[in-house]
């Protein structure tokens, strides 16, 4: 079996369908298509089951995919094996990232890093998933919770804290219980956040007008008079129109962490982006 199919195999096991395999490989639909219909001849069966609900794993499906995950393992392993050995300041770095913290917090240092060493590329994805610095979705990433996966070198980044802001010259009231007040928060799925939490809990009579995982998005609503928003200090403060005011208390912060596989520790590129980034992050 030819390991390139093994991959594409993987990737519509993983995505449900081959539209959201060729996303996830870079690859054409119809190439997903018959490069999984030549494995499944290899092999003798088919692997899924086409429906209107897309590509389930058959019997036959599922324990060729615990192999393949196996083999996967053991290829990536190799490969992490091979990038740790490379001391030089060349060659392609991923990060992940949260949107407002990549482009506030880390490109200007990213800008910095590459400048004092221009054969490193960095490719910075932000992204609301979680990336598997394992399987190489990225090599270094930021998040705001530790890492529990057992083979990730990982540290306390920084310390962010947040603010209550409203757009400058607003008359929207910060005493009571917030009736009529409107909010600007993160959206359904995140609503678990503290912040979001506490924003509620503080203002339980006030509604919610706009909400999105974008901070950006969050950012430039209330510059637009919208609504009270929960922000990071380092973006709202920066962010034109806007103004911290004081609700009695301060809302939680968060801290960040920085993780990479214990695979690339001695990759050579990656040590020296983390040490510049914490040490900018600590000044």
């Amino acid at each position: 079996m030819d390991w390139g199919d093994i991959k594409i195999f993987l990737a519509v096991a993983r995505a449900g369908s081959l539209g959201g395999a060729a996303r996830l490989t870079g690859q054409s639909q119809p190439t997903m298509g018959r490069r999984l219909k030549v494995l499944e001849r290899e092999v003798g069966h088919a692997l899924f089951q086409r429906g209107p609900d897309g590509f389930v794993l058959t019997t036959e499906g599922a324990a060729v995919l615990s192999h393949s995950e196996r083999m996967e393992e053991e290829a990536l392993a190799f490969e992490r094996q091979l990038a740790g050995q490379d001391r030089q300041l060349e060659g392609l770095i991923r990060v992940s990232s949260s949107d407002w913290f990549g482009a506030h917090i880390l490109t200007p240092i990213f800008a910095e890093f590459v400048q004092r060493h221009p054969q490193v590329t960095v490719e910075l994805i932000t992204d609301a998933r979680l990336f598997s610095l394992a399987r190489r979705e990225a090599d270094l990433v930021f998040r705001i919770r530790p890492f529990e996966e057992a083979d990730v070198v990982q540290r306390k980044a920084t310390h962010v804290d947040y603010r209550v802001y409203r757009a400058q010259g607003s008359s929207i009231p910060v005493t009571g219980d917030g009736e009529g007040v409107a909010l600007i928060t993160l959206d359904a799925a995140f609503q678990d956040f503290p912040d979001s939490k506490w924003l509620r809990k503080r203002l339980p009579e006030a509604r919610i007008a706009f909400g999105s995982n974008s901070r950006d998005a969050q950012a430039r609503m209330c510059a637009a008079g919208i609504g009270l928003a929960v922000l990071p200090a380092p973006l709202g403060d920066a962010f034109p129109g806007l103004e911290a005011v004081d609700l009695g208390e301060a809302p939680p912060g968060r801290d960040v962490w920085v993780g990479f596989h214990r695979d690339l520790r001695r990759l050579g590129r990656l040590r020296a982006l983390v040490d510049i980034t914490l040490e900018k992050l600590a000044a």
